[in-house]
């Protein structure tokens, strides 16, 4: 097919094979950019600007090393709110304390402590290298006849509960067995507990109570959970608290 020309050639081009598909792929093009975007997932990360305002917990630590109690407050960040990608992440940590002996590790502490959040990632390590400091005069037992080797190791435990409060950390579920047969256990060694010492007074019961916390006297710290509630039963060192028996 011939095409007269009546106007003055400025300039021509090749026109290639792939210049002849563009066209077709245009309407494409414009349909793909016609459908909305996806929202970004914000993950934690170190440039994350912080909120105006944050929420958290404050928790208090009394410890029989320190004249004064400690209060530990964590404040957390919320990620995507309002989707389903929503998550709260530990953003800082504050200790304070009317004691100012060991004001420059503590103010170190809750910095470091703040950086490691907010870089982001897996976070949870803080608590088994926290819980793992050993304190060279020795530890103490909590309330319940937990063993804390440290006032460090006790500030790691309280993140671990918030950790666990917030759904980073979760609990290694129990099934209904195995807290029947902790139940069945600790009603059997009460029993025959009951059974030795039916003569000892109940001024001198009540003291062995008070000083173990809930778990019968004469309890042993068990090494997994680190609860004064291992006893001997039928031969065998078993915990009353986490179900850990030597035997298996």
């Amino acid at each position: 097919m011939a095409i007269k020309i009546e106007k003055k050639i400025k300039g021509y081009n090749v026109v290639k094979p792939e210049d002849k598909a563009a066209p077709a792929a245009a309407p494409e093009i414009k349909a793909k950019a016609a459908e909305p975007r996806q929202a970004e997932v914000i993950q934690m990360h170190e440039s994350l600007e912080r909120p105006e305002q944050l929420i958290g917990s404050t928790f208090k630590i009394k410890s029989p090393l320190f004249e004064h109690a400690l209060y530990v407050t964590i404040n957390d960040i919320v990620l995507n709110a309002g989707t389903k990608h929503e998550q709260r992440r530990p953003f800082e940590i504050f200790i304070n304390s009317k004691n100012m002996d060991h004001f420059q590790w503590i103010v170190a502490l809750t910095r470091i402590l703040s950086a490691v959040f907010r870089k982001g990632g897996d976070v949870t390590f803080i608590v088994e290298e926290l819980k793992a400091v050993f304190d060279p005069r020795g530890g103490y037992f909590k309330a319940g006849g937990v063993y804390m080797p440290s006032i460090v190791a006790e500030i790691g435990a309280v993140i671990e509960q918030h950790m666990k409060n917030i759904g980073l950390i979760h609990d290694p579920e129990m099934s209904d067995s195995q807290r029947a047969l902790i139940a069945e256990k600790r009603a059997a060694y009460e029993a025959a507990g009951a059974k030795k010492n039916a003569d000892v007074s109940l001024a001198s019961a009540a003291e062995g109570a008070e000083s173990n916390g809930s778990f019968p006297p004469g309890a042993t710290l068990c090494h997994k959970c680190n609860t004064q509630a291992l006893v001997l039963m039928d031969g065998c060192q078993t915990c009353l608290n986490c179900g850990y028996s030597k035997c298996g």
